[in-house]
């Protein structure tokens, strides 16, 4: 297969930085352009000098006539909000989009603006994209024009649950998710709450009961139960640059022992090469998927509530953001999935 030559619309915000570090060991991919408004005119290695040892690249200021005659595929990872009006003129323009903002995760526009807070500028286009879990949507994302890259509180979140809910197993008005992500999650723009000072040794929860990622779990979750849910999201900063840990609690509605729970895991995920199971005894911990595309999940019965918690791990930046934007990829134009992604992670 020939190279799929890409571009990438906001290439310096920490989602698309490591989108495109990964992009540049990608075996079938070869960057056009990368731009970026705020750096346009500079080299790549001089906003991010890890990237002098690659091939030097120009950043540019948006050109859509020329990234849309010239790319296959267009990255676009930007603000919420300035994706609704580049995206539909790509799209107008035939180019195949993976959006990296919250903008086409939606189907329903009342529901994007009730947590967006503003009006969808091209709702029809919503009809038309492909929310972007591939363990859940593969064969809609093959055939996709335009996919929208999950949230990263939501990938773990709906991997995690998706299992159980789609086998009735739990009362879904039961769902608590306490999650808790390193500063990357809130991207490279700086604000007090972000400064190493108030960072460091600190743990704190944010925007409870009103995380947007809360209606994009209940969407995809309502999806699996073929009915509206609605659920406890609680999001946390922690003191590390990257990773999330997400822990959920459920009540069960029957009887199940830890094999049962394990068995129909495996089942659910045979085909999904990021997703990993732990055996009984065992939970996720950050340090064992940072760096890498890779969802770890793992879980306990308490029978004395009748409760099951799961906890599970991702990079933000990978399976939640970049890894995860080329793995879409990767499905759209055929191509074996774990392509160019890192399986492993970093552990130290």
């Amino acid at each position: 297969m020939p190279m799929i030559q890409v571009s990438v619309l906001g290439s310096t915000g920490y989602g698309g930085i490591e989108l495109v570090r990964l992009l540049t060991s990608h075996p079938k991919v070869k960057i056009y352009k990368l731009m970026s408004h705020s750096y346009a005119g500079k080299s790549l290695s001089d906003v991010y000098p890890n990237f002098i040892a690659h091939e030097d690249i120009c950043l540019s200021e948006l050109d859509i006539d020329d990234i849309a005659d010239n790319s296959q595929l267009v990255f676009t990872s930007l603000p919420h909000g300035a994706s609704s009006k580049i995206i539909p003129l790509l799209y107008e323009k035939g180019v195949r989009i993976v959006d990296l903002s919250g903008d086409f995760r939606y189907i329903s526009a009342k529901i994007f603006e009730k947590w967006y807070g503003y009006k969808h500028p091209r709702p029809e286009l919503l009809q038309e994209s492909t929310y972007g879990l591939p363990e859940l949507h593969k064969e809609d994302i093959k055939k996709a024009q335009l996919v929208g890259n999950p949230g990263c509180y939501p990938t773990s979140a709906i991997l995690t649950l998706a299992p159980l809910i789609a086998n009735q197993l739990i009362d879904p008005t039961s769902i608590i998710i306490d999650a808790k992500s390193g500063a990357t999650g809130a991207g490279r723009a700086t604000s007090v709450g972000l400064n190493f000072c108030e960072v460091d040794g600190n743990i704190k929860a944010y925007n409870v009961s009103t995380h947007r990622h809360t209606s994009e779990i209940e969407q995809e979750l309502g999806l699996l139960a073929g009915r509206d849910i609605k659920l406890s999201f609680t999001p946390h900063l922690l003191p590390i640059k990257r990773g999330i840990l997400s822990t959920i609690y459920a009540s069960l509605l029957k009887s199940l022992s830890f094999n049962d729970i394990y068995t129909l895991y495996t089942k659910f995920y045979k085909d999904a090469p990021f997703v990993s199971l732990y055996l009984e005894g065992k939970l996720p911990e950050i340090k064992y998927v940072r760096g890498s595309n890779q969802c770890h999940i793992g879980f306990a019965l308490d029978s004395r509530t009748n409760r099951i918690i799961l906890v599970s791990a991702i990079d933000n930046l990978v399976k939640g953001a970049g890894g995860q934007a080329i793995q879409n990829m990767n499905i759209m134009f055929g191509l074996d999935e774990t392509m160019g992604l890192p399986q492993l992670g970093w552990y130290l």
